[in-house]
């Protein structure tokens, strides 16, 4: 066997590793030379920069892997077979040999023809390769996720500014940079003029520049502090942190630049929403075989969300006013992205232990990330409830019995909770927050008060009148209210038609048929004096406590609430309350009085208007002045338009328009200018009486007529 081998075949594996090998050593470099221009300079520069790389880098590799030739596979044969005898040579060169070594040749060719070509490639680089990545992959991370960096904008050229005098420098340049907070998740960038509205807590850098060259320069707030700019390569540069409303202008030398002023208009963190995505209602019944209950809560805020959120679980079990509470909280997870969040849980119902008539409360509590100090917020409740079992009905001939807790019987705890709550969030809200609370928990006792009062015959406040009371028995529909009042044709009620076939000998609805009455003939119902007494007591506390929510006096209204509900609790000692079938007595009427024209105890003393008071008459008292050319205390206005910001729509307005008229008192456009701002201001008295109308032409000539 005669024959030559061919090089290239064994050559090829070696050099295909060895230029796979260096692309992938020098892959990680490739990306973050790539990544750092399209960060630097947009993603045209990055596309560029990584195709110019990856052509470099094959390029090189190649170069590398063409190094690899006959005179390499030798040496690597001779060195790693010694079966080949230090004689490769011999199988890939045949030309000009001797007898004997075409026999050598033979026998070595036949020899490296049995060895596989990829045994002679270098091994895998895997430490230079892992190391190469991993550096790279920490050097591209960075790169990538590093905070953006605006590019400093020249400075924004100022031609409205003047100097004091022609030559006194003025503001030729400005550059305003606006560092948000790091809880706001916002990156810095550059206010286009002086004027700045950011977060609260923001961190304002002016940079400044003066033609000619001014020796001394600062910022100076309307009655307010001084800051000071310190010269710079650019300019004149300060900085402040944005934590109330100011106005501004700009001093150099000590003189005043422009009569305009300038605003710093801070953005208040909005607390957290909270609201319920499922279920749908606010109150659920438990469904039989029911063992889980879904819940979803999403909570969105104007900068991020805190993902943790509190869970709280407010079991109540037991009827009436014997109500046991249980509270737990747990900690629950959100998802999704930093301005909001889906809270969804699942219930496990069988570890609340529920019985029939209980509800379970849930209710969500989150927070926003601001620093310090986060705002926590508690969201809707959400009510699961177990109905409780339908009492059986109780028939009788002379007596009826009546259950004396129906199911809105327990609401008077429920007011007391929430005036509680009340008193102690007071110094949290604000004053006119505050009176909302109070006189909606006012209404609801009102309308608790009007159920019971229903059950003592108390005449009905509310039209149109609600249809008989779900608890009254059938069996009293003819029975006779207690406070009937005597009642004829034509006395302007609306009596019903008489029955049409009444049976003779028959008692019926003798006041059904013949008279009228004012209260729900099953909802007036006959209670015994003594369960009658403490029901009326109750009323009269809950009264007292009624007018004290509807004042804003929660504090004042708690005693008389706790004085009704001990009162209800004595009534409930009584399992049931029977009522006889009686009709009602009326007192007598005195025939002295009749007909006689004496008022004597029946006109009461005639109302008196209250007069309104101003509770602070400065911002009064300077719209006075305002409309006269005298005087006007500017000072204290300033002082009283800072002091009330909150109550203001657009304070700064108010405070630039006396800061215009300091400078130029006599001005009656910026008198006029100022009036105009503080009309907004002025407190509204509560009542405004309004004229009636005079009936037009038609009217007007009546009215003379008449004269």
């Amino acid at each position: 066997m005669s024959y030559a081998l061919n090089s290239a075949d064994w050559i090829a594996p070696a050099r295909r590793r060895t230029a796979a090998d260096r692309l992938l050593t020098w892959a990680p470099l490739i990306s973050v030379m790539a990544a750092l221009s399209w960060r630097l300079a947009g993603p045209g520069w990055a596309t560029g920069v990584l195709l110019f790389s990856a052509a470099v880098a094959i390029g090189a590799a190649y170069r590398i892997a063409v190094r690899l030739d006959e005179s390499w596979l030798i040496l690597r044969l001779n060195a790693r077979k010694a079966e080949l005898e230090d004689s490769a040579a011999l199988a890939f060169n045949r030309k000009n040999l001797a007898p004997i070594q075409q026999l050598q040749a033979d026998r070595i060719a036949a020899r490296v023809d049995r060895i596989d070509p990829a045994t002679l490639a270098d091994d895998w680089s895997h430490r230079r390769i892992i190391a190469a990545w991993v550096v790279g992959a920490a050097v591209l991370m960075t790169v990538v996720f590093w905070p953006a960096q605006s590019r400093v904008p020249p400075l924004a050229p100022s031609a409205a500014y003047t100097g004091a005098a022609p030559t006194h420098p003025r503001l030729s340049g400005q550059r305003v940079r606006i560092v948000p907070p790091a809880y706001t998740g916002l990156p810095a960038r550059y206010s286009p003029s002086l004027d700045v509205r950011a977060p609260m807590g923001s961190r304002i850098e002016w940079t400044l520049a003066f033609s000619p060259v001014a020796q001394s320069a600062a910022l100076q707030l309307v009655g307010g502090q001084t800051v000071a700019l310190s010269q710079q390569t650019e300019g004149w540069e300060g900085s402040l942190r944005l934590d109330i409303p100011s106005l501004y202008y700009v001093t150099a030398q000590g003189y005043r630049m422009s009569s305009a002023t300038h605003r710093l208009e801070p953005i208040v963190d909005e607390p957290p929403q909270v609201q319920v995505v499922e279920p749908a209602s606010g109150l659920l019944t438990l469904r039989p075989g029911q063992r889980i209950w879904r819940i979803v809560f999403e909570a969105n805020d104007d900068y991020a969300v805190d993902p943790i959120g509190r869970l709280t679980l407010t079991t109540a079990i037991g009827q009436g006013e014997n109500v046991r509470f249980t509270e737990r909280m747990r900690t629950v997870s959100g998802q999704g992205d930093r301005r909001r969040k889906r809270f969804a849980i699942d219930l496990d119902l069988a570890a609340f232990g529920l019985q029939e008539g209980s509800d379970l409360v849930a209710q969500l509590t989150v927070a926003d990330t601001r620093t310090p100090s986060p705002q926590v917020v508690r969201g809707p409740g959400v009510i699961l409830r177990w109905p409780a079992p339908v009492p059986a009905a109780a028939d009788g001939l002379e007596l009826m019995a009546k259950q004396t807790m129906p199911a809105y019987f327990r609401s008077q705890r429920q007011v007391i909770i929430d005036t509680e709550a009340l008193i102690r969030e007071r110094r949290t809200l604000d004053p006119e927050a505050f009176m909302i609370r109070s006189d909606t928990i006012g209404v609801d006792q009102r309308l608790l008060r009007l159920r019971y009062g229903e059950f003592v015959g108390m005449e009905a406040e509310e039209t149109p009148r609600r249809p008989p009371m779900p608890t009254a028995d059938k069996d009293t529909a003819d029975a006779q209210p207690e406070d009937q009042i005597d009642h004829h044709d034509g006395d302007g009620h609306d009596h019903g038609a008489a029955p049409e076939s009444p049976v003779f000998g028959g008692l019926g609805n003798i006041t059904a048929e013949f008279g009228h009455v004012h209260d729900e003939s099953e909802a007036a119902t006959l209670l015994d004096p003594d369960t009658r007494a403490l029901l009326k007591s109750a009323l009269d506390a809950m009264w007292e406590a009624e007018l004290r929510l509807r004042s804003g006096q929660p504090e004042q209204a708690l005693p008389f609430e706790l004085k009704a509900l001990d009162f209800i609790k004595r009534v409930q000692q009584a399992s049931r309350i029977y009522l006889p079938r009686i009709g009602s007595t009326q007192p007598p009427i005195d025939e002295t009085r009749r007909m006689a024209g004496k008022r004597e105890g029946i006109v009461g003393g005639g109302a008196t208007l209250t007069p309104f008071v101003i509770d602070d008459a400065v911002p009064a008292t300077a719209w006075r002045a305002l409309s006269s050319p005298q005087a006007v205390d500017l000072g204290g206005l300033n002082q009283w338009v800072r002091a009330n910001s909150g109550r203001i729509r657009d304070p700064l307005s108010v405070l630039a328009a006396i800061d215009a008229l300091r400078n130029d008192p006599t001005s009656p456009v910026l008198r006029n200018r100022l009036k105009g701002q503080l009309w907004t201001v002025l407190t509204r008295p509560p009542v405004h009486v309004r004229r009636r109308h005079d009936g037009g032409a038609v009217g007007r000539r009546y009215t003379q007529g008449l004269r």
